[in-house]
C-alpha cells in the first residue's frame, strides 16, 4: 500500500474515531436522551463539475429500522457541511447548512459550487456535536483545458448475500479521479445466502420502506463506505434497483401485482425515490414519481467525456428471435437517443466514453450455424445498437464500458459484427461483478463457444473485482483487477489482465 493510500485511509477513519462516542442531546430540541451516531451510512460525493461537486449523507442512527426512517424522528434536522483544501480542515473554503427532512429519509444532497477546477478537497458533515467521517473528493478540470492523465475505475453488481465487499476495500486504496458505478447497486430479492449476509428485509422489496432499508443495509458495509468516501462517484442504475429485467413501464413476467403497469409505475416511483435518497446525485436527478433523468454527461478537461446512459426506463420490452430486428425497437427512447447522437456529433474530448449497463457488442451463445442472443442486452435492439455504433465510429476514440453480466470481457466493436474482417470502430470493456455470482471462476464451459462464435471478443474472465483505467493523450490502459474469493473476507487483489487502446486506433491489445 502506498503512503498516499495509507494517509487517505487514516483520514477517512478520523472523523468517526475522533467524535464517534459523543452523543447529541436531542435534534434541535431539549432532550435528556442521547441519540446514537447518525452517520452510520457514511458520506459520499458525486458528479464532479469544474466548480463543484454534490456531497451526500443520510442521517440514520438505526439504519435497518423496518419503517425505513432510519431511527430518526419525524422532524426537520439542520445538517452543517464543510469542504476544505486540507484534510485537517484548517483551510475551510466553503460551508453551509442543508435541512434533512423526514419525507426524504433525512438524506442530504449539498451541491457545492465556487471551487477550483481539477482540485482535491476534503469534506464532512455535522449534526449537533456529532461529526461525520471525512470524505475526499475532486473537481473536474475545465472543459477544453489540457489534461494529460485521468484515472478512474468502474464497477457493478454487488449482491450483498453473495459475498463480502473486499473489492471495494481495495478500490478505496487506488489513486483515482472518479468511480463509475454501472448498476445493480442493490438486489431486490429475498435471498439470505449462506455467509451471514442475508437481505433485510427478508422479502422482496416493494414499498418505499423496503427499498430504504435495503439500500441502507448495503451502504452500512464498511468497505463500500470507504470506497465512497475516497473518490467522487458517477452512478447509474440497471434493473435490480427496481426489479430484475424490468423494461419501461413493464415488470418482468411473473404472478406479482405489478404485472399491471400502473402498479409497476408505483413500485418504480418508490424504488427511484429511495435510490436518489442514497446516492450522491444532483437535484437535476431528483425523481418525479416514476420518472427520473439519470442520463447525463460529465467532462474532464479535453481528455474524457462520459456519456452516462439509461438503458431501462425507456426501453421496449424484451422479445425473442427475429422480433429483435424490428427497426422501431428502442433501448434508449427517442429523446435520450437524440441527446446522445447530438453529443457525439458535437465537440467532444479526446476519449469518448459510453458508461452504460448491458452488453453492447454482439454475443452469440450457440455453436454452429444457429444463433442465440441475450434478450436483455443491446442485441435485442439490433437496429438501434447499430445506429449508435455507426455514430460512435465517427467520434474521437470511443470506448463503451459495461456492467451487468458478472464477468470481464474485452471486445472489438465491429463495423459489421457478421463480418470479422470489417473495421473495428470502437472498444467495449465489460467489468465483472463486485460479488454477484459468488466466488466465480476463470471461465465457464460456455465461454469457449462464445470466443469461437464471436471472434471480436478477445477476453473473458469470471472472477470478481473491478476495472482500473488510466487515460493519457496517447493511450487507455485497462487493468482487470480481481479477488479470488468473496465468500469470506480478506482476499488479496491481483491484476488478471491488462489491455491497452492506442489513441487513434480502435480496439484493445493485451499488454
Amino acid at each position: 500500500m502506498s503512503e498516499r493510500s495509507t494517509t487517505r485511509r487514516q483520514v477517512l477513519l478520523a472523523g468517526t474515531a475522533a467524535l464517534g462516542a459523543v452523543a447529541v442531546s436531542g435534534w434541535g430540541t431539549a432532550s435528556a436522551s442521547p441519540v446514537r451516531d447518525p452517520f452510520t451510512l457514511g458520506v459520499a460525493s458525486g458528479d464532479p463539475w469544474p466548480d463543484g461537486v454534490v456531497l451526500w449523507t443520510r442521517l440514520a442512527p438505526d439504519p435497518l429500522a423496518p419503517d425505513g426512517l432510519g431511527g430518526m424522528p419525524r422532524r426537520v434536522v439542520p445538517v452543517e457541511w464543510q469542504i476544505a483544501a486540507d484534510e485537517r480542515f484548517r483551510h475551510v473554503v466553503r460551508a453551509g447548512v442543508e435541512f434533512a427532512r423526514p419525507e426524504s429519509a433525512h438524506s442530504v444532497h449539498a451541491e457545492v459550487s465556487g471551487l477550483r477546477p481539477g482540485a482535491e478537497y476534503f469534506y464532512r458533515f455535522r449534526v449537533g456535536n456529532q461529526l461525520s467521517p471525512v470524505g475526499r473528493t475532486k473537481t473536474a478540470p475545465r472543459p477544453g483545458a489540457r489534461l494529460d492523465r485521468f484515472a478512474f475505475a468502474f464497477a457493478s453488481c454487488q449482491n450483498y448475500p453473495e459475498g463480502f465487499y473486499t473489492a471495494h476495500r481495495h478500490l478505496a486504496d487506488e489513486d483515482l479521479d472518479l468511480v463509475a458505478f454501472l448498476g445493480d447497486y442493490i438486489y431486490e430479492g429475498s435471498a439470505q445466502g449462506s455467509i451471514g449476509r442475508g437481505h433485510s428485509p427478508a422479502a422482496e422489496t416493494f414499498t418505499l420502506a423496503d427499498y430504504r432499508v435495503r439500500l441502507a443495509q448495503y451502504k452500512s458495509d464498511a468497505d463500500l463506505r470507504a470506497a465512497h468516501a475516497a473518490f467522487p462517484w458517477a452512478v447509474v442504475f440497471d434493473d435490480h434497483e427496481v426489479e430484475n429485467n424490468w423494461a419501461g413501464d413493464h415488470s418482468q413476467p411473473d404472478t406479482e401485482p405489478d404485472q399491471d403497469p400502473v402498479v409497476f409505475r408505483q413500485r418504480r416511483a418508490q424504488a427511484f425515490q429511495a435510490y436518489y435518497e442514497h446516492m450522491p446525485l444532483r437535484r437535476a436527478q431528483r425523481p418525479s414519481g416514476p420518472d427520473i433523468r439519470i442520463h447525463r454527461r460529465l467532462t474532464f478537461g479535453d481528455l474524457a467525456d462520459f456519456h452516462l446512459l439509461d438503458t431501462r426506463q425507456y426501453r421496449d420490452v424484451q422479445v425473442a428471435g427475429d422480433a429483435r430486428l424490428d427497426p422501431s425497437r428502442t433501448i434508449l427512447g427517442a429523446p435520450q437517443k437524440e441527446w446522445l447522437l447530438r453529443n457525439l456529433a458535437g465537440r467532444t474530448a479526446r476519449w469518448n466514453v459510453l458508461a452504460q449497463q448491458v452488453f453492447f457488442s454482439q454475443r452469440d451463445f450457440t455453436a454452429g450455424d444457429a444463433d442465440s442472443f441475450s434478450d436483455d442486452a443491446w442485441d435485442d435492439y439490433y437496429v438501434e445498437r447499430n445506429l449508435v455504433r455507426d455514430h460512435l465510429a465517427r467520434a474521437s476514440n470511443p470506448v463503451v464500458i459495461t456492467g451487468d453480466v458478472h464477468a470481464s470481457y474485452v471486445a472489438d466493436v465491429k463495423a459489421d459484427f457478421e463480418d470479422p474482417a470489417s473495421a473495428t470502430v470502437a472498444t467495449e470493456l465489460v467489468g465483472t461483478s463486485i460479488t454477484s455470482g459468488g466466488d466465480g471462476t476463470d471461465q465457464n464451459s460456455g465461454d469457449a463457444v462464445q470466443l469461437r462464435e464471436n471472434p471480436h471478443i478477445k477476453f473473458i474472465n469470471r472472477k470478481r473485482g473491478y476495472v482500473r483505467n488510466v487515460l493519457t493523450r496517447d493511450s487507455w490502459t485497462a487493468d482487470f483487477r480481481i479477488v479470488d474469493y468473496v465468500s469470506r473476507p480478506g482476499a488479496p487483489i491481483t491484476d488478471r489482465a491488462r489491455f491497452v487502446i492506442e489513441a487513434g486506433r480502435a480496439g484493445a491489445q493485451q499488454a
